[in-house]
């Protein structure tokens, strides 16, 4: 799922090339995308944009008349900058965005569409939209202590929680833990306050050094290679592969659609975490610890 600094730079992308200009059209690939219907889509044809915006992991454009365009893409929905009028893929096209410099197509791979577009009439009509989740860029120790302490969790609960904090997802989520040296499963009611400010501070520098990493990458071109998976990550997609800082092979906990991803070494104090459903199969088997885990291996 396109995170914080994917969504960033998508708006820096598309603010020069569509903002005070008019969206003439939106086709639908998929009529299954439109979760709204007043006002009617064609309410849009014909409207500048005045501006976009980031709520949470959704792009808003802000249109002439009062109206809001929300687009979330979800896990896989994808933009792409093609020519004006360009036809909506077959397979993947959910919706094409045309503007009078270009097309701006939204694809969704996968058999489950989970991509969703509104559009909404009124600053108001936004609100059910805003999660309430801390901006934590603009975030002070004081404010990101008191978000993470609002309930218990665990910490990659508690990243990932948009009613938190704002933007932030799977991937970037283990990028933080790791740079910050702290456990997955520790509950944030456990959490000593100079750990609070160390985790402040990853978060901090893990969304700004990728945000920076994307828009350096993209140039002056429209980012067409957004992944959760991406070359430089210190353990998000690298399960079994040595961690950059020390070497001991990143493990995972696998559950739903998601997975965490951890140092052992660096981040529980050489402690493998139970994953329930594969550690229940495996009982007195399962290892607890790297040496176990790389005795087995050999």
């Amino acid at each position: 799922m396109p995170e914080l600094p994917d969504i960033v730079v998508y708006l820096e992308a598309l603010h020069h090339r569509i903002v005070g200009r008019p969206l003439e059209a939106v086709r639908l690939g998929s009529p299954f995308l439109l979760r709204s219907v007043e006002p009617p889509l064609s309410a849009a044809h014909g409207r500048a944009v005045l501006g976009l915006r980031r709520l949470g992991k959704r792009i808003v454009l802000v249109l002439e008349d009062d109206l809001f365009l929300v687009l979330h893409l979800m896990i896989a929905g994808r933009l792409r900058w093609k020519e004006r009028g360009a036809k909506i893929p077959r397979r993947l096209g959910q919706a094409a965005f045309d503007f009078p410099n270009g097309t701006l197509l939204l694809t969704e791979a996968g058999s489950k569409r989970r991509a969703s577009l509104h559009l909404l009439r009124g600053e108001s009509a936004l609100a059910p939209f805003q999660r309430g989740g801390l901006e934590v860029l603009d975030s002070s120790v004081k404010e990101f202590t008191s978000a993470l302490r609002r309930e218990n969790h665990t910490l990659k609960r508690a990243l990932t929680d948009p009613r938190l904090f704002s933007g932030i997802g799977n991937a970037y989520s283990d990028e933080i833990l790791h740079r910050a040296r702290l456990s997955p499963l520790k509950l944030t009611s456990a959490l000593a306050e100079s750990e609070a400010a160390q985790l402040h501070s990853a978060t901090l520098a893990t969304l700004a050094e990728w945000t920076d990493r994307l828009r350096q990458s993209a140039g002056s071109e429209f980012p067409e290679k957004v992944t959760a998976f991406r070359e430089g990550m210190a353990v998000h997609g690298r399960f079994r592969k040595p961690c950059p800082e020390c070497g001991t092979a990143v493990q995972r906990i696998v559950y739903a659609e998601n997975e965490c991803n951890y140092c052992p070494r660096c981040q529980t104090q050489g402690r493998l975490l139970a994953d329930r459903a594969l550690s229940r199969l495996l009982k007195d088997d399962w290892p607890r610890t790297i040496e176990e885990l790389e005795a087995g291996s050999t």
